[in-house]
């Protein structure tokens, strides 16, 4: 574990991938997963509305060059692409971005479109004036390194819009009789304890959700958001997008 804001530690591990992780949660096993709860509609998963924090936050951002994380069905990345940014957009499943590119034609914009793991993609460091994270499903396992790399694509005085849905305990549990562990997933408090000193955070708190989708249970957001400071040298990374 690696020590952070406060003496705090991240409790994402160090190593690159727990290996009784791999299977689950390496780039394949999520895709099927994805792929298999997307197919379990004929129609949208999703409302086709982009995320109301989004909207809030970026509205009145320059646009520039956004990294959407986890963009599935598209449509927080059709309504960058409206307002002038360029977009790119990365999901795990290929059903979701075949969705989300009839969107794209549909609405008459372009986006490019990454079928892949975020966390194994290799984006050119400090690429992006935006990265969004709307919902996003980060597993721990995939270790420190790999979210540092993905948060090192910030440009300097880029900035991160992280939004996580404010979970209680009826919430928790009704996830793991689903099978799903949110501790097993970066949340908003890990995820602040591994900007360290490359960011300035300038809000990080629980706040109501924005335009929520008509009977959702998730009524309230983790909110995170920071800029990247000027003077901090980007990881190494290998050949990037």
């Amino acid at each position: 574990m690696t020590p952070a804001r406060g003496g705090r530690r991240s409790s994402v591990p160090t190593m690159e991938r727990h290996e009784h992780g791999a299977a689950r949660f390496g780039g394949e096993g999520q895709a099927a997963e994805w792929d298999a709860r997307y197919r379990e509609r004929e129609g949208a998963m999703w409302s086709g509305r982009p995320n109301g924090r989004l909207v809030a936050e970026a509205a009145a951002l320059a646009p520039g060059r956004v990294l959407d994380v986890g963009c599935g069905e598209g449509a927080d990345a059709i309504w960058l692409a409206r307002r002038g940014w360029t977009v790119t957009a990365v999901d795990v499943s290929d059903v979701a971005l075949g969705r989300a590119r009839d969107a794209a034609r549909l609405a008459g914009v372009v986006v490019e479109w990454v079928s892949g793991d975020a966390l194994e993609v290799p984006f050119r460091a400090r690429s992006f004036d935006l990265l969004s994270m709307q919902y996003p499903a980060l597993p721990k396992a995939a270790g420190e390194a790999a979210i540092r790399q993905l948060l090192g694509t910030v440009r300097l005085g880029g900035l991160l819009l992280a939004v996580y849905h404010d979970l209680d305990d009826d919430h928790r549990r009704h996830m793991k009789e689903r099978g799903i562990d949110p501790a097993d997933y970066v949340g908003a408090d890990d995820l602040l304890l591994l900007l360290g000193e490359d960011f300035t955070v300038e809000r990080h708190g629980v706040e109501p959700r924005l335009d929520p989708p008509p009977d959702t249970p998730h009524i309230a957001d983790v909110v995170l958001r920071a800029r990247r400071r000027a003077g901090h040298p980007p990881p190494s990374s290998p050949a990037a997008l």
